[in-house]
């Protein structure tokens, strides 16, 4: 945010436009919880365009891959072309995590190894996504995002395959379709439903923002009475 009037008095609007920037920043690990509740606050007390400004100064304008999909933006994370269609650990493991483009056939395989699979931030060539997943006396972790639909169709022989599920299940119709299938041979492929770091943070930051507003709003009760 910038403005060559630093006098001229902030609108509800403006602070929370800072407020959001302020969550984006966090879910990103821009900022600790602690320097993130302080400049939370100095927002939300903002009287001008002065105050606002050095609580953003540092921080980038757009928003992290969690605030994107969190906007109902899973169509700006398909399409572009693959950086890995597949993954191979023999006596050993292989991972793909953090931002990538998985292609739209995606082949793990591991021999007495180990594989992780994350697409918790992960951006897809095509709207539907093939995993193929054999595992011979080892073990591949597939980790998606609650939002992301997701269907398990993997056998296993004296081993397992399927989905963990605790809960955090909640499927976006928008989002992305994954088909995970393949075999399991003494060994086990597991798919997890998890949130990312990034947006457990951002979460805790907008309960804390409702919690404020909660106090904010019980105080002000409190004086009109």
């Amino acid at each position: 945010m910038t403005s060559e009037l630093p006098e001229m008095r902030a609108s509800d609007s403006e602070r929370e436009r800072v407020a959001e920037r302020l969550r984006d920043a966090v879910a990103e690990g821009r900022l600790d919880m602690d320097e993130f509740e302080q400049r939370l606050d100095a927002a939300y007390t903002a009287r001008t365009h002065g105050d606002l400004e050095p609580l953003v100064r540092d921080l980038p304008v757009t928003g992290s891959t969690a605030a994107t999909t969190r906007s109902g933006g899973w169509a700006q994370r398909v399409g572009g072309p693959a950086t890995s269609r597949g993954g191979f650990a023999f006596w050993g493991g292989f991972g793909r995590k953090g931002t990538w483009t998985v292609g739209r056939r995606f082949t793990a395989f591991t021999l007495m190894g180990g594989g992780e699979v994350d697409l918790r931030e992960a951006r897809f060539e095509d709207r539907v996504t093939e995993i193929r997943c054999f595992v011979l006396m080892g073990g591949i972790h597939v980790v998606v995002p609650p939002e992301l639909n997701v269907e398990v169709r993997g056998i296993g022989l004296m081993g397992g395959f399927g989905e963990q599920s605790d809960g955090e299940s909640d499927p976006d119709p928008s989002a992305p379709r994954v088909i995970i299938s393949g075999f399991a041979l003494m060994g086990g492929v597991g798919v997890e439903r998890k949130r990312s770091k990034a947006e457990k943070l951002r979460l805790k930051a907008e309960r804390a923002k409702l919690e404020k507003d909660g106090r904010d709003g019980r105080d002000e009760r409190k004086e009109l009475g």
